[in-house]
């Protein structure tokens, strides 16, 4: 026991020293540093043209698809451009509704620039290397409540179907496509979709909350992790009618979760493909917009720039790791490596991650404070072709300008408000 408090004491000082070196990895003095800003440029439009109607899912997809193949970093170098039609066919995309209907929105793209060809870095053929936790384990679970209640730790939450996701808007969250719709149906559970904020319980208890008995039920929907396996409960439904004690896994102190329901949910044709084809990867994320507001403050998107612009090379994200017991665990790592729509890195993670914002801090224009926005989504494992050899890597999709547009078009429900990113 005495061991296990001190390791803890050490992995918090560790985490100390990394909040206030990785975190501003460049000083005042380096004047001849790389340019880390955030440079605003203008955004494609991505208007709504026409919605139909589709038929109700039937919500009975499996969770925790993986790719079988996935076109790789030379494979996507060597990919023709796609055509304006053949964008707008990904960029239309699908809501699917709390009382299980769902419609289709067809887009159209307007004032598009042409993205410069060569986005694509090739550092030759590395040994394969370990799945999802690559050599010592470098996660850091968040247990200070100073850090857990705090931005941008708390723009993490967490879906009933087991998966991760931040908080882009008081109303909505983006996360992972597959953590809601395999491609071709929306996975089980996804019907009722809820999403976990964290919060710190009350010393001596607290008032019980108007409701409690939807919480029970949003509580025990959260309880299977993204592959189906039961998980711990922190939430207030250990506490069972009037007068009823704590569960034995509740500690005075600790965090539980908030759930909220969720009323609609966007992903695009890119990823529901249906039966006609199979998913593309470069698609993968979701946006999920609330029944209730929160109070807490959102992280804010921002274009993905080449790794050239990320300093340090590196990237950060918070989740719920599934082997962690509901500890939202960040990690930062460099990225291997980039093709216009994905990021290729080895981040220590495991299942329940996935969808997790993956986020930078650079300087904004012409002042002198910094800003973190989420640049990408955290897709998870998947095997690539580098060089002719099958490579593992964990996966995140780019937020390149059309995609920003896209998901900004189903925050603001108009393009008026997206002209800049």
């Amino acid at each position: 026991m005495k061991g296990k408090i001190e390791k803890n004491k050490m992995e918090n000082m560790l985490f100390w020293l990394i909040i206030f070196i990785s975190g501003w990895p460049l000083s005042d003095a380096s004047e001849t540093a790389p340019d880390f800003t955030w440079h605003l440029s203008r955004i494609p439009r991505v208007v709504s043209e026409r919605t139909v109607r589709l038929a109700s899912p039937t919500f009975q997809a499996d969770a925790g698809v993986v790719m079988a193949r996935v076109c790789g970093i030379e494979c996507q170098a060597e990919l023709p451009a796609p055509s304006l039609s053949q964008l707008e066919d990904s960029l239309s995309y699908e809501t699917v509704f709390e009382n299980g209907t769902r419609t289709l929105t067809r887009v159209k793209v307007q004032d598009l620039v042409p993205e410069p060809a060569g986005n694509n870095s090739i550092k030759g053929p590395h040994p394969r290397r370990r799945r999802q936790v690559y050599g010592t384990d470098s996660r850091f679970s968040i247990l200070d409540k100073r850090f857990l209640t705090n931005f941008p730790f708390n723009t993490a939450v967490k879906l009933s179907t087991g998966c991760s996701g931040a908080l882009v808007s008081p109303n909505h969250v983006l996360t992972a496509a597959h953590c809601v719709h395999d491609g071709k149906d929306y996975i089980k559970g996804s019907k009722k979709l809820r999403v976990g904020v964290l919060k710190m319980r009350n010393k001596g208890g607290r008032k019980k909350r108007k409701g409690s008995k939807r919480n029970r039920r949003e509580a025990e929907g959260a309880g299977r992790s993204h592959s189906g396996q039961e998980q711990p409960q922190e939430s207030t439904t250990q506490r069972r009618g009037k007068g009823s004690r704590r569960g034995p896994g509740v500690t005075q102190g600790r965090p539980s979760f908030q759930w909220t329901r969720v009323k609609s949910t966007h992903i695009p044709k890119g990823w529901a493909r249906g039966e006609s084809g199979d998913p593309a990867l470069d698609y993968d994320y979701a946006l999920l917009e609330l029944k209730r507001a929160h109070k807490q403050q959102h992280m804010e998107l921002g274009v993905s720039p080449t790794i050239a612009k990320l300093p340090g090379g590196r990237i950060h994200f918070s989740g719920f790791d599934n082997d962690r017991d509901d500890q939202l665990v960040y990690r930062f790592c460099s990225v291997s490596e980039e093709s216009n729509d994905l990021l290729y890195q080895y981040c220590d993670a495991e299942a329940g991650s996935t969808g997790s914002g993956i986020y930078l801090r650079l300087k904004e224009p012409g002042k002198k404070n910094w800003k973190r926005k989420i640049i990408a989504v955290y897709s998870g494992h998947q095997w690539v072709d580098v060089h002719g050899v099958q490579k593992d890597y964990n996966v995140a999709v780019r937020i390149t300008p059309l995609k920003y547009a896209q998901i900004c078009l189903w925050i603001h429900g108009n393009a008026a408000n997206c002209a800049y990113g």
